[in-house]
């Protein structure tokens, strides 16, 4: 029988919440000015906070697939499995295209009128003369997930644990050759090298791909998903692990080995080909396991053996922390009056009451050491806040603010978010960073508000 790990939910909502927070800077502009070190990506070669964020993602969809597998074991029905695989791999790959990648289905062009996003489509300035060609981005991070989640299933339904793991390390080292004997100029894990960038235009188009040094290059690309199926199966195997081994301390201490041993290895693997995100290097996706390894160890030992979890300094405060969400948007709301007037009084007064209620909010949850619990609301409904995060604001974009007109130059505009971010946020404090910070906070109390209202109506939107 599945025995239930509540730290595996708070693993996968912790991911959640600071995928929201580095997703939401207030301004993607000046990134080194506006947005702390740890908060972004690398520039190219090399592994911040923020670039755990996917694979660890990728991670706990692999621990999740430990405790459905035995059922189609113990079915043992292929074609229940397929229809089970191939409809949660259309459900998410379609989620990422419809609902993020088109969304919000209509744009502005250049003169100001709205239009439908067709596949393709031809830029042009406020004068009505054409700019740029534009297209729909295929690709994606939910599309890059069902593809994982597809691959990695069949591994290791056919395959089992120990087929699954020798093919993961055969992809990896594929992959290694492959960019290093397949590269387009000499540096083969450069933007321009790269062997997957000429596959993703040759087969997508290099209009339905984003820019990286001004060349046409995807992140979640065709060949660079290959190796991100070992991260998913890496994943499955530390959660059939766990489940088999049940709640010991041989467990606990098997984890903390591997993990570590997997984390020197990726910094091994680094000499010949880098960590990199972008790339999804395999040096990355063995770094990233052992990291997503140990710090779930590290859970399981806090919140399963010792049980820290339910230790509680301040009691019956969750009215308090729902109330301290509203007055936190009530303030946002009075902000927003105040437009015009970024220095009044009642401008200064109700940005210092946003910040005061923001870290009032998440010092209670510490106090009440709900901080699991918090998490855990996240943990629940994983896909549908990610989606939800990324939905709401390109639906927001349709509303438009506009900025003061500049002489000679077409007119400009904000969008409700980016002006809370841009006119509230960032000149909020004298270090720009810590107001982007606030920006972020706001969005994750918000987005956590949905997901505990949805908990505790037991909603729960599965795929």
């Amino acid at each position: 029988m599945n025995q239930r790990y509540f730290s595996l939910d708070v693993f996968r909502g912790a991911t959640v919440a600071l995928m929201i927070l580095v997703n939401n800077p207030a301004s993607w502009a000046n990134e080194h000015i506006n947005i702390f070190a740890p908060l972004r990506h690398a520039e190219w070669h090399g592994c911040t906070p923020t670039d755990l964020v996917f694979p660890f993602f990728l991670f706990a969809v692999g621990n999740a697939m430990a405790f459905v597998m035995p059922r189609f074991y113990a079915a043992q029905n292929d074609t229940l499995f397929w229809k089970k695989v191939l409809k949660r791999t259309f459900l998410i790959f379609g989620i990422g295209f419809f609902v993020l990648a088109c969304a919000p289905y209509i744009r502005y062009t250049g003169t100001g009128t709205l239009a439908f996003k067709t596949f393709t489509w031809l830029n042009v300035d406020c004068k009505g003369l054409p700019t740029t060609y534009s297209g729909l981005r295929i690709l994606g991070v939910l599309q890059r997930i069902a593809l994982c989640y597809f691959f990695a299933s069949v591994f290791v339904y056919y395959f089992k644990a120990k087929g699954a793991l020798l093919l993961s390390l055969i992809l990896l080292s594929w992959y290694n050759v492959v960019c290093y004997f397949g590269a387009i100029t000499a540096d083969p894990y450069s933007v321009a090298g790269y062997a997957g960038r000429l596959l993703d235009v040759k087969v997508l188009g290099s209009l339905h791909l984003i820019k990286e040094d001004g060349l046409p290059f995807d992140p979640e690309g065709l060949l660079s998903t290959i190796p991100a199926i070992a991260s998913v199966i890496f994943g499955y195997l530390i959660g059939n692990y766990i489940q088999s081994k049940g709640k010991t301390y041989e467990m606990l201490s098997h984890l903390l080995i591997v993990g570590l041993l997997l984390i020197l290895g990726g910094m091994v693997w680094e000499t010949f080909m880098p960590i990199n995100k972008k790339l999804w290097t395999s040096s990355y996706v063995v770094y990233t396991t052992g990291l997503a390894t140990v710090i779930l160890a590290v859970l399981i030992y806090i919140i399963e053996f010792k049980q820290l979890n339910k230790v509680v300094f301040i009691k019956n405060s969750t009215r308090l922390e729902i109330g301290l969400c509203i007055i936190t948007f009530v303030c946002m709301s009075l902000c927003m009056f105040q437009l015009h007037a970024a220095n009044s009084f009642f401008y200064n007064l109700s940005i210092t009451i946003l910040s005061t209620f923001i870290i009032c909010f998440f010092a209670i949850t510490l106090l009440r050491n709900k901080l699991f619990q918090f998490f855990d609301a996240f943990g629940k409904n994983p896909l549908f806040i990610f989606v939800l995060s990324g939905f709401l604001p390109r639906i927001l974009s349709l509303i438009r603010l506009p900025l003061p007109l500049v002489e000679g130059k077409c007119p400009s505009y904000l969008n409700p978010l980016t002006w809370y971010g841009n006119i509230i946020s960032l000149p909020a404090f004298s270090n720009p960073k810590l107001g982007s910070l606030m920006y972020a906070c706001s969005l994750i109390i918000f987005y956590w508000l949905v997901a505990y209202i949805m908990d505790k109506k037991r909603i729960y939107v599965k795929v």
